[in-house]
């Protein structure tokens, strides 16, 4: 390397190092978007889940659903609520197939995994008609057959978060029942409390060819799912995640990024509102903003973001690294026990480690506004905006602006087709018209720019009226509505005017003068209008409140004003009346204080008189006091009961207690409770290694140990073999 090179190499080394502590200062300093420690109430006080709505008819205890049978028809169901896309062989809702995985149930098909892969499931098209559900990025699936359970994860609009859901009982002949899952333990893997995903190259799934391979020589259907797929359906999936941990951003900017309940807060979350209209309706071009919005939106909704989170908002990763569980895997063992030891998933694959926080938004950088726009046109449902756009273009009430551009026209002699090249001031026009006999007969704008940010590319046109040799007039068309400019207007026809003098027609020279005239409808001042009356109006309070963002609510009362109605709703769900358990916070404060009898509905006050017993349940009952056996629920039932299954879980209770006193880079599995939950107990991994509630707790797993083996255990000795050799936590049935 030459020493000019060398240097450079340094320099960009320093500047990269400053970059990376940059950003890690700027992490420091921010506010984490959401507390993995903080879950919430895990059964929602308004509103119902996509899933609720989309299945569920009642409730008597828990909600019942109405579900097709086997997990095939539950896919064509949800695939025929969605628009396919007619240039893609996938179906609408996606689908991989991950044997070797990392959830909860990633034992349950052990040690057949091949031949019962759990199924993933993401919907990522848009409704297939008006009265459809939003179900886009909203409505995630795990199946798991030999569990006969149902995995999912779907949107609340009225709480503004992800609902976590189980279908219990999900079998041939049996009796589906829909319970909310505990938001305590969903929180510990997702920490934005919505989907997650491995990054690229998604080897756990059926995108790997060894795992394709094995699913095939397993001789097994797969649901209609193909085992041999590519990268396209787990990238969809990643991508849909990506976009879903988007909205807990969205939601609190649009609820608390405005401010309170005042006038000047109404109207901006009204001018956000008729942003992400206008981004949704131009086909996702950046408007530049007027001084109205700069007025209304920007310069309050900077100074509050200042006052609250004067460091940005962190937001942390939705991914989980990616894991090949066949590597370096020659073959699939046909012991059992071989097999159980390639289902382990090491400490640094573990979804329970804390995600790092990625990213910052902060009100006053560049791209700030612009992304919380964008982000709120993901609440636009597809169908949504085919109707505004419809209603728009419906209105005779519309002025006209005619924009013209002069241009060069490139005509050689017996050429088929025009080429233009059109500039005006922060304008541009090029494109091709196709000619038949010395006639135009259609054309094609290549690149249309405007200013206020209009970037339309690749817009056929056909011909309308009368069209001669040296003018024509076209009318544009994008899937039978107009295109339209950054602004929301619709380009509603394309004058072209070739400049040739007469006496030369014959000759035709290589590069004439003309001009481009375009006649723009400047419709969005309609929609502008219509939410101005939304504003003055007795509804305003509700529409453009602190709330979560009323998608539902907000298009009816716009396409009231606009003389349409919205689509009613599909369904109402009665809520299961059930106490919901406690979160992680709570737990914790009440256990401390001795004031805990029942954490769950699973928990009874005698189970935990004695001392021994109560010392586990602070740290463990979030997760592992209820019903269910994933995880597994060694905190459940009688005092007997719960001492008889700590006892028999006492191997894997001490490696996950001990595994705090193992440096990060070494440790075989994570440490519990996992780093994420420590905040709810006043706590993190450096005060939890020291703590001697942990002391003690691990002293007592190693005294039942001592009693069982009669020495003492070593971590070493336990792991010999592997995590997944130490018996399970839960004595077989």
């Amino acid at each position: 390397m030459s020493l000019q090179r060398a240097f450079q190499a340094i320099v960009l080394g320093l500047v990269g190092a400053a970059a990376a502590a940059s950003a890690a200062l700027a992490l420091d300093v921010a506010t984490p978007l959401v507390d993995p420690a903080d879950a919430g109430e895990h059964r929602p006080s308004v509103g119902h889940s996509l899933f609720e709505q989309l299945f569920a008819v009642g409730s008597d205890g828990y909600a019942q659903v109405e579900l097709p049978f086997p997990f095939a028809a539950l896919l064509a169901r949800i695939d025929a609520q969605l628009q396919r896309d007619p240039d893609s062989p996938l179906p609408p809702a996606k689908r991989v197939l991950i044997p070797l995985g990392r959830s909860l149930q990633r034992n349950a098909a052990a040690p057949d995994y091949f031949a019962y892969p759990r199924v993933v499931v993401a919907v990522d098209r848009p409704p297939a008609a008006a009265a459809a559900l939003l179900l886009k990025d909203r409505l995630f699936i795990g199946y798991q057959e030999q569990s006969a359970l149902l995995e999912i994860i779907s949107y609340n609009e009225a709480a503004g978060r992800f609902e976590f859901q189980l279908v219990k009982d999900y079998r041939s002949g049996g009796k589906p029942r829909l319970v909310y899952a505990n938001r305590s333990v969903c929180y510990a893997c997702h920490q934005n409390g919505a989907p997650i995903f491995s990054r690229a190259l998604w080897d756990e799934t059926n995108a790997n060819p060894k795992v394709a391979a094995l699913l095939l020589a397993s001789g097994q259907h797969f649901y209609g799912i193909s085992p041999g797929r590519g990268i396209d359906v787990p990238y969809a999936i990643d991508n849909a995640s990506e976009r879903a941990n988007a909205f807990s951003l969205m939601q609190r900017l649009w609820r608390d990024g405005c401010g309170a309940a005042d006038a000047s807060a109404q109207r901006c979350r009204a001018g956000l509102f008729s942003a992400a209209l206008r981004y949704a309706l131009s086909g996702s071009q950046s408007w530049t903003p007027d001084a109205t919005f700069a007025q209304a939106v920007a310069l309050p909704l900077r100074a509050q973001a200042r006052r609250l989170w004067p460091g940005g908002l962190a937001v942390a990763s939705a991914d989980i690294a990616n894991r090949n569980p066949l590597q370096g895997v020659d073959h699939w063992p046909t012991e059992a026990a071989a097999r159980l030891a390639l289902a382990n998933v090491p400490a640094r694959f573990d979804p329970l480690l804390p995600r790092p926080l990625e990213r910052v938004w902060q009100a006053d950088s560049p791209p700030a506004l612009r992304q919380l726009v964008q982000g709120l046109a993901e609440f636009v449902a597809a169908p949504d905006r085919l109707l505004l756009a419809s209603l728009l273009s419906r209105s005779s009430a519309v002025a006209t602006r005619r924009l013209a551009i002069s241009c060069r026209v490139d005509a050689a002699p017996a050429a088929s087709r025009w080429s233009l090249r059109c500039a005006a001031p922060a304008s541009a026009l090029t494109g091709t018209l196709s000619l038949h006999g010395g006639r135009p007969t259609g054309g094609r704008l290549t690149r249309l720019l405007l200013p206020g940010g209009t970037a339309l590319n690749g817009v056929e046109l056909r011909v309308s009226g009368q069209a001669t040799a040296s003018a024509v007039a076209l009318l544009p068309s994008v899937d039978g509505q107009p295109p339209r400019t950054a602004d929301g207007d619709a380009l509603a026809l394309v004058e072209i005017q070739r400049r040739q003098p007469a006496a030369n027609a014959d000759r035709q020279s290589a590069d004439d003068e003309g001009e481009a005239t375009l006649l723009i409808r400047q419709e969005f001042a309609i929609v502008e209008q219509a939410i101005d009356r939304l504003l003055a109006s007795s509804e305003a309070a509700s529409l453009f409140g602190p709330t979560p963002f009323p998608r539902q609510k907000l298009f009816a009362a716009l396409f009231a004003e606009l003389g349409s109605a919205a689509p009613a709703p599909c369904c109402q769900v009665v809520k299961e009346p059930l106490a919901p358990p406690l979160p992680a916070r709570a737990i914790a404060a009440a256990a401390a204080s001795g004031s805990l009898t029942t954490a769950s509905s699973a928990g009874t006050a005698s189970a935990f008189a004695d001392p021994t017993l109560r010392a586990f349940q602070p740290y463990c009952a979030a997760c592992h006091q209820s019903d269910e056996t994933f995880p597994p629920n060694f905190l459940h039932g009688s005092a007997a009961e719960v001492n008889a299954r700590l006892r028999h879980c006492a191997p894997r209770l001490y490696v996950r207690l001990a595994m705090a006193d193992v440096a990060p880079a070494q440790r075989a599995k994570t440490p519990m409770p996992p780093a994420s939950m420590l905040p709810a107990f006043a706590s993190d991994p450096q005060a939890w290694r020291s703590s001697p509630l942990r002391a003690g707790l691990l002293a007592q797993v190693e005294q039942w140990l001592r009693a069982e083996t009669g020495q003492a255990p070593q971590l070493d000795t336990l792991l010999a073999n592997g995590y997944e050799a130490l018996r399970p936590c839960l004595p077989a049935h």
